[in-house]
C-alpha cells in the first residue's frame, strides 16, 4: 500500500502525459522513466508549517498516480533529501550537535548539491570516515555503522521504504579504498530509491511532520528554488532548475526541490505551487545515457503536469 489513494482521474491524465512524453522523446523507453504525482485537494494539509498533528496528517487522504513508482533506481543526488531528514532527526534526538560547519555542509549539500558537503554529512550521521581499505573485523564494524541511516528509515515502518538503500556517499569520480569495497564487487550496494519512497519523504517534509514542524520548515527553506533568471546560480554546470522540473513551470510558480543527475540518470523531486491551483508533489526519475544529458524531458513532463493541474 502506498501513502496516497490511487485516483482514476490522475491515472488517466498521468498516462496521457507519459504517452505524450514517449511520442516526443523517441530515445526514452517505457522502462527508463518512473513517476509519482500527488495532488493536494482543498483543504490542503501541506506548507502550513505543520498545522496538523502527525497522526492527523497521515490519516488525511491524498490522491495520486504512480508509474513504476516502486522500481529501484540509482538516485544520484536525490539521496541528499534522505540525509537532510536524517541529520534533523539526529539533532532532535541529541545524537549530533549543531555547529557552523554542519550548517554550512547542509546548505551546500541541498542548495548547491555539493558532494564534498554530503561526504561530511554521511561521516557525521554514521560516525565513520573514508580512507584506505580496512581489515575484516574493523571493516564489519564500519559497515554496520554506515547502515545507520537505513536502520532509521526502516524504523519508520513505511512500506515504500522497504526497497531503498541509503548508505553511500555521492561522488564526482567514484569511491576509493574502503568506500569502493563497501559498494560491493558489482556495485550491488549502491544507493537505490523509488519515486514512491522519495515522494513519501517529501510529503512528510511539506506536511510539517518530518522530525518536527520547526525542523520541517527549516528543511523547506533549504529546498526552495527561485525560478527567475536573476535568482538562478550562475557559472554552474547545473542550476537545479533549468533542465529539471522547475524548467517547465511558469515564472510565478513556487518550487521546493532536490534534483539529481549523472551521465546516465536525470531526476527531480519537487513540491510545486502554481498560482490559484491545487498544490502538488511530483517525483520523476529518468535513466539512460540520452536521458542523463537531456535538459528537455523533465521540463516537458513538468509543463504537462502543470497544465493538467490547472484543469482539476
Amino acid at each position: 500500500m502506498v501513502f496516497f489513494n490511487q485516483d482514476k482521474q490522475l491515472e488517466n491524465l498521468g498516462n496521457q502525459i507519459l504517452e505524450a512524453t514517449w511520442a516526443k522523446f523517441s530515445t526514452l523507453a517505457p522502462n527508463q522513466i518512473a513517476l509519482t504525482w500527488v495532488v493536494y485537494d482543498p483543504p490542503a494539509p501541506v506548507n502550513t508549517g505543520g498545522a496538523l498533528t502527525p497522526n492527523a496528517f497521515w490519516e488525511h487522504p491524498v490522491r495520486g498516480f504512480s508509474y513504476r513508482g516502486g522500481e529501484r533506481i540509482y538516485p544520484a543526488s536525490v539521496v541528499k533529501l534522505f540525509y537532510l531528514v536524517a541529520v534533523q532527526e539526529w539533532l532532535e534526538k541529541g545524537m549530533s550537535q549543531t555547529t557552523d560547519e554542519l550548517n554550512r555542509a547542509l546548505t551546500d549539500m541541498i542548495v548547491d548539491s555539493s558532494n564534498d558537503a554530503t561526504s561530511l554529512i554521511v561521516d557525521i550521521l554514521s560516525g565513520t570516515t573514508s580512507g584506505p581499505q580496512l581489515t575484516l573485523g574493523p571493516f564489519e564494524t564500519w559497515k554496520y555503522q554506515r547502515q545507520i541511516v537505513n536502520r532509521y528509515y526502516q524504523s519508520l515502518g513505511w512500506e515504500e521504504i522497504n526497497a531503498i538503500n541509503v548508505c553511500q556517499k555521492t561522488w564526482g569520480d567514484g569511491p576509493y579504498g574502503r568506500e569502493r569495497a563497501f559498494y560491493g564487487e558489482m556495485f550491488e550496494n549502491r544507493n537505490m530509491l523509488t519515486t514512491d519512497a522519495t515522494a513519501r519523504l517529501l510529503h512528510s517534509i511539506v506536511g510539517g511532520v518530518a522530525v518536527s514542524s520547526g525542523r520541517s520548515q527549516g528543511m523547506m527553506k533549504l529546498l526552495k528554488r527561485g525560478l527567475n533568471a536573476d535568482e538562478l546560480p550562475q557559472n554552474v554546470e547545473e542550476d537545479q532548475v533549468t533542465g529539471f522540473l522547475g524548467g517547465g513551470l511558469p515564472e510565478n510558480s513556487q518550487i521546493w526541490s532536490k534534483p539529481g543527475w549523472t551521465s546516465t540518470v536525470r531526476h527531480d523531486a519537487a513540491y510545486i505551487e502554481l498560482p490559484n491551483q491545487r498544490p502538488y508533489l511530483l517525483v520523476v526519475f529518468t535513466e539512460g545515457k540520452e536521458q542523463g544529458k537531456s535538459r528537455e524531458i523533465l521540463p516537458f513532463v513538468s509543463g504537462k503536469i502543470a497544465e493538467a493541474v490547472s484543469k482539476l
